[in-house]
């Protein structure tokens, strides 16, 4: 290189101030994990990286890094320099990596340099580089951390509860999921990858805190896994019981589940919101089936169907309201009930939200 330019290796810094970076891998390895604030702007296409890797393992290194210059060059070259120019103008505080910091993640630095004199910074080691940070500093912050979980029975208001509190990890945010049979929401889920990546990030800005409040959770938040040193914490962590009556709960799951899910599909597709809202109660009743047994599982899906189509008629969910709370009390309280059994010695504190709210406050809390 004519010039050495930039390179960032304060990862802290990076994570706790949300910069906005550019990924010059190609598409098919962003999609299996990505940093937050970052946008997919390769260097090569899938295929072009491909024939770049076969050349280099048949033909060796030289050959490949031809092979990639006679590639991307002329219009194809141009194209890519403005969409990172573009990014750049918008973002130019921000930075570049590809996997390695190494050749690819070079390249475009330099010719952005060429092109505009700007000499925009690229992070050292890359992604692999900054991964390995993320996990090392879940590692050391959950060694270090109290943590205190927040419990109760299934539409008691966790996540309401949550959304109150500074320093809490909301992992079923981080999943993009409700942690349930009823848990998708209206887009997918993160790689496990990129939901480890956020909620190490999460823990690096909260790390100054003397408590870290987490929601009980199983293993799994549905696709993705909760790393070991996460779980293994919380599990052992003192436990903190919301109360809310029934009336509460039911009115809680009506909002989660059927009001905004219904709203959420019909805002993500007009056309066939209602239609997908359908098929997300009838699917996620069908999950449960086999727990629900055969003849129950029959009379709540028709159940559903007469529901939605009242809805349809009426504009009214009112038919979801016994619904949800046969769900609440004759499914879903029956396996916490046999859960909570095994964690009574853990429990410290029971309230309703603003008692729970209370109580936290005086853990004294930095």
């Amino acid at each position: 290189m004519s010039k050495s330019l930039t390179q960032l290796q304060d990862f802290r810094t990076l994570v706790t101030s949300d910069t906005p970076m550019f990924d010059t891998r190609a598409p098919i390895e962003f999609t299996q994990g990505a940093f937050p604030h970052t946008q997919n702007l390769p260097l090569m296409s899938d295929k072009e990286r491909e024939l770049v890797g076969t050349c280099y393992k048949n033909k060796g290194q030289d050959k490949a890094i031809l092979l990639g210059h006679e590639l991307v060059q002329g219009e194809v070259k141009q194209a890519r320099l403005d969409t990172w120019l573009e990014f750049i103008k918008k973002h130019p505080d921000g930075a570049l990596y590809c996997f390695r910091g190494g050749m690819r993640s070079q390249i475009a630095q330099q010719w952005i340099y060429e092109a505009t004199g700007i000499d925009y910074p690229r992070l050292k080691g890359g992604y692999k580089a900054l991964r390995r940070y993320l996990i090392d500093e879940t590692d050391r912050i959950m060694a270090n951390t109290t943590a205190v979980v927040i419990g109760g029975q299934t539409g008691c208001g966790k996540t309401l509860l949550l959304d109150q509190i500074h320093q809490q990890i909301d992992l079923e945010g981080l999943a993009n999921h409700r942690g349930s049979a009823f848990g998708n929401t209206t887009t997918p889920q993160p790689t496990q990858i990129s939901f480890e990546n956020e909620l190490a990030i999460e823990l690096i800005k909260k790390q100054d805190y003397s408590h870290l409040i987490f929601e009980d959770e199983g293993a799994n938040v549905g696709t993705v896994h909760i790393p070991d040193c996460v779980k293994n914490k919380t599990s052992q962590a003192d436990l903190i019981l919301l109360e809310a009556t029934t009336q509460e709960r039911v009115q809680v799951s009506m909002d989660a589940y059927v009001i905004h899910m219904h709203d959420n599909f019909i805002a993500q597709d007009v056309d066939q919101g209602f239609d997908n809202f359908a098929n997300y109660w009838l699917r996620s009743l069908e999950k449960i089936q086999k727990r629900l047994g055969l003849e129950r599982y029959k009379a709540m899906k028709l159940q559903v169907q007469l529901a939605l189509n009242n809805y349809q008629s009426t504009n009214n969910f009112d038919g979801f309201v016994p619904i949800v709370e046969s769900l609440l009390v004759d499914y879903y309280d029956p396996m916490y009930n046999y859960q909570i059994q095994k964690k009574l010695d853990r429990v410290i504190f029971k309230g309703n939200s603003q008692e729970v709210l209370g109580y936290i406050h005086n853990l004294s809390i930095s």
